[in-house]
C-alpha cells in the first residue's frame, strides 16, 4: 500500500442529527440544485463547523439557533480535504441548532456522486397502439427506400438508430461521494435520519432508499417526497430518477420487492425477484432481527462502476449484474446474480443496520457479505452446489493475491478517500470471506 496521506477525520465538536434534503435535478443541462437542512447538536461550544462538500457550488449557509440566525463570516471548501469550513465571529453556544444550504452541483459523467446515466429509450411494452412499417427490399426495391449500391455483390454493414439517447440521474456514493451531492459528514460512523424530496418531470421515476409519502405537482414538475429514514451513514442514501419498468412482489415476511429494469424488459427482473423475496426470510431467520425497512427496490442502472451496491432499500446494479433473460442468459450467470443479490440483500443487515466505524475494517463488511453470499444460496438452490464454486472462484483467487509482492492485509488502516477506493479489491471481498468461512467453520453459526 502507498504511504498514507496526512489526513484528519472531521472533528465531532458539531454532529448532525437529521438531514433535510431536496434535490432538483435538470437532466437536460446536467444541472442540480439542492436545498438541505441539517439539525446538528453543537456539543462543544466552538466558532467553526467543519464538515464535507466536493464539487458543490454553495450559493448560501446559514445557521438557526435559539431562533436566531445567525450568517458564517467565512466560508471556506477545501479541495485537498474535500470540506467545507464556516467560521463564525462567536462561539455557538452547546444544544440544537439548524444548518441550512442552498447549493447547485453538477450531474457528472464520473459515476460518482449525483451522476447522468445515459441510455437508449424504446417503446418497449408500453401499453399503447403501434402500427407497422414493413419493407419488401428484394430483388432492385432498396432504391425506392434509400439512396445506395444496390446490387447483391457491394456488401455493406448497416446501422440503424434504435431510440433516442435521454439520461437518468443516479447516485453511487460509496466510500466518500455523498459529498459530492449535499454538504454533509460523510463517515460512517456519523449517522443520522434523511427526509428526501426530489423535484423531476412528471414523465420520470423518482425512488430513494423509504416509500413515497406525497407528491405534488409544480409546473411541469412533480415534487415526491420520500417517508423518514432509519438512521443511517450517508454512504447509504440513493436517489434515481429515469424512465423504468417494474415487476414487484411481497416476501412472506410481507416486505414489497420490486425489481426496476429498462422499459421493455420487465420480464427480465422476474428471476431477481424471485431471489429476493427468498432471500428477506432467509436472512431474517438467520440474523433474527427483521428487515427494519417497509419496502426493497432493486433497480438496473446502464452506467455503473461497481457490480451493486447496497443502498438501504434501494439496491442499485449492473444491468448483467441483475437481469436475467429466458431464452439466453447462461446457469452460470444466473448463479452469479443469485449470489450478488444474496450479497447486497446481506449488507441491509450486516453493513448497514450495523455499520463499520471506519474503512479501515471494510474487509469486515465485505468479506463477510461474500460469505454470507454464498451460505443464502447454497440454502435456496441446492443444486448450484455453490459451496466447491467458493473454493475455484473465492478461495483460490485470494491465495493467487495474496502470494502477490504488492498484496497487502486484508486490515488496511486508511484515511483519505484516494486510500479508501484502494481497499475496494479481491483481498477485502475474497481472503476476507475466506478468514470468515474458516472462522465460521471453528466456531459454528450460534
Amino acid at each position: 500500500m502507498p504511504e498514507s496521506k496526512p489526513f484528519e477525520r472531521l472533528p465531532q465538536t458539531v454532529v448532525p442529527k437529521h438531514y433535510g434534503l431536496l434535490l432538483k435535478p435538470d437532466l437536460k443541462t446536467f444541472i442540480f440544485e439542492g436545498k438541505e437542512t441539517i439539525d446538528i447538536q453543537v456539543k462543544t461550544s466552538t466558532n467553526k463547523i467543519i464538515l464535507n462538500s466536493l464539487d458543490l457550488i454553495i450559493k448560501s449557509a446559514e445557521l438557526i439557533q435559539n431562533g436566531k440566525s445567525i450568517k458564517p463570516s467565512d466560508i471556506a471548501l477545501s479541495v485537498e480535504d474535500e470540506t467545507i469550513t464556516l467560521t463564525f465571529s462567536e462561539p455557538l453556544a452547546i444544544g440544537g441548532a439548524s444548518l441550512l444550504f442552498d447549493f447547485t452541483g453538477e450531474l457528472n459523467d464520473k459515476m460518482k456522486g449525483f451522476y447522468r446515466s445515459k441510455y437508449v429509450s424504446g417503446v418497449g411494452n408500453q401499453q399503447k397502439t403501434h402500427y407497422s412499417a414493413v419493407t419488401m427490399l428484394c430483388t432492385t426495391n432498396a432504391r425506392r427506400m434509400f439512396p445506395c449500391w444496390d446490387e447483391p455483390a457491394l456488401k455493406a454493414r448497416f446501422t440503424f438508430p434504435s431510440g433516442e439517447e435521454r439520461f437518468a440521474g443516479v447516485t453511487q456514493f460509496e466510500a466518500t461521494d455523498a459529498r459530492r451531492c449535499f454538504p454533509c459528514w460523510d463517515e460512517p460512523a456519523i449517522k443520522a435520519t434523511f427526509d428526501i424530496s426530489l423535484a423531476v418531470p412528471k414523465s420520470r421515476v423518482a425512488l430513494s432508499n423509504m416509500p413515497v409519502v406525497s407528491e405534488s405537482t409544480e409546473g411541469e414538475l412533480r415534487l415526491v417526497k420520500f417517508d423518514t429514514t432509519p438512521i443511517m451513514s450517508t454512504y447509504l442514501v440513493a436517489v434515481v430518477v429515469g424512465e423504468y419498468d417494474y415487476v414487484e412482489d411481497r416476501s412472506k415476511d410481507g416486505v414489497l420487492v420490486r425489481v426496476y429494469t429498462p422499459m421493455g424488459k420487465r420480464e427480465q427482473g422476474q428471476f431477481a425477484l424471485e431471489v429476493a423475496t427468498k432471500v428477506l426470510p432467509y436472512y431474517k431467520d438467520y440474523f433474527q432481527i427483521a428487515y427494519p425497512l417497509p419496502k426493497m427496490d432493486l433497480i438496473a442502472i446502464a452506467d455503473f462502476s461497481a457490480g451493486a451496491m447496497e443502498n438501504w432499500g434501494l439496491v442499485t446494479y449492473r444491468e448483467n449484474c441483475l437481469l436475467v433473460d429466458p431464452k439466453n442468459t447462461s446457469a452460470v450467470r444466473k448463479q452469479w446474480i443469485a449470489l450478488v443479490v444474496g450479497h447486497e440483500i446481506a449488507h441491509q443487515w450486516f453493513g448497514n443496520l450495523v455499520t463499520m466505524e471506519w474503512w479501515t475494517h471494510l474487509w469486515l463488511n465485505e468479506g463477510y457479505a461474500s460469505f454470507v453470499e454464498f451460505l443464502c444460496v447454497a440454502h435456496l438452490f441446492p443444486e448450484y452446489d455453490i459451496w466447491t464454486q467458493f473454493v475455484t472462484d473465492t478461495y483460490i483467487r485470494a491465495l493467487e493475491l495474496d502470494c502477490l509482492k504488492n498484496s497487502h492485509p486484508i486490515e488496511v488502516p486508511v484515511g483519505h478517500p484516494s486510500e479508501i477506493d484502494e481497499i475496494f479489491d479481491d483481498i477485502s471481498y475474497n481472503k476476507g470471506a475466506s478468514v470468515i468461512r474458516m472462522l465460521h467453520k471453528y466456531i459454528g453459526d450460534e
